[in-house]
């Protein structure tokens, strides 16, 4: 028995090494063959592994909160397209290396959406890596300061699915610019981005510092392979102030606020 564990632990079986007795007994009483018995061990060491794997993938997605669907609420933005956006959970952008502009005011559920699609892809064995654009950048930055773009840059290609939040909301400068291009420019074709904005896309050259040259470059590689999602409507986080603000400080402290 003593062999058997340790060369399960060289293996790197844990279930195996911990319930190979037990599961043994089950087999015996149910009077299993001996493929029967195989089985069984084999399919829960692996379904131990996936499980595994996916709290990995959902752990170096780096989401700042884990959503799904099910919390979003449809009835909230006055404008929506159900059915399109239902859709993008199919996640064909990641099979297909496209893109999904994501585009709305704030705290209309931008980021709530981009953040499911994430965790569903995640789901789905696809590594994703999940950040604000301008964390982005300024990291690209400091990595070209300390001349180790080419490392930085890696972080952001290798994953099936980037998820870059919050585009627009902070001016970028023309090195930033350039960086990001980097990036969109890397990944065209070889792998998705999920972007989510308030600026519409004749609006692009004041995020860029008004270079109209450099936003045309990369709105030509980005939108060549992009779906675009347009959500109108109130902030639902202000809406939740204003209601907390007449319920009280106690009362409100039992509610949660759905969108991000």
């Amino acid at each position: 028995m003593k062999e058997i564990t340790e060369h399960l632990s060289y293996l790197k079986l844990p279930f195996m090494r911990e319930n190979y007795e037990t599961i043994g007994k089950t087999a015996a009483r149910k009077q299993w063959d001996h493929i029967q018995y195989l089985s069984e061990l084999v399919e829960q060491e692996s379904n131990l592994r996936r499980d595994r794997c996916r709290k990995r993938r959902i752990k170096m997605a780096r989401f700042p909160v884990i959503k799904t669907m099910d919390q979003f609420d449809w009835t909230w933005p006055k404008k929506i397209n159900q059915a399109q956006v239902k859709n993008l959970f199919r996640l064909k952008c990641i099979e297909e290396k496209s893109n999904v502009v994501l585009i709305g005011s704030v705290g209309v559920g931008k980021t709530h959406i981009a953040t499911a699609l994430g965790y569903q892809a995640c789901l789905k064995n696809n590594t994703v890596l999940f950040t604000s654009t301008i964390d982005a950048v300024n990291n690209l930055i400091a990595a070209q300061h300390a001349g180790q773009l080419k490392q930085e840059l890696k972080k952001y290609l290798k994953p099936s699915l980037l998820i870059m939040d919050e585009l627009g909301y902070l001016p970028i400068d023309k090195n930033g610019a350039d960086l990001l291009f980097q990036i969109i420019s890397e990944r065209y074709e070889r792998g998705s981005i999920i972007i989510t904005t308030n600026r519409v896309f004749k609006e692009w050259p004041e995020i860029f510092n008004n270079d109209s040259t450099l936003t045309s470059a990369l709105l030509d590689r980005l939108l060549h392979h992009t779906e675009a999602v347009l959500i109108e409507g109130d902030s639902y986080r202000l809406r939740k102030v204003q209601k907390y603000s007449s319920m009280g400080w106690s009362a409100a402290m039992n509610h949660r606020p759905i969108f991000t």
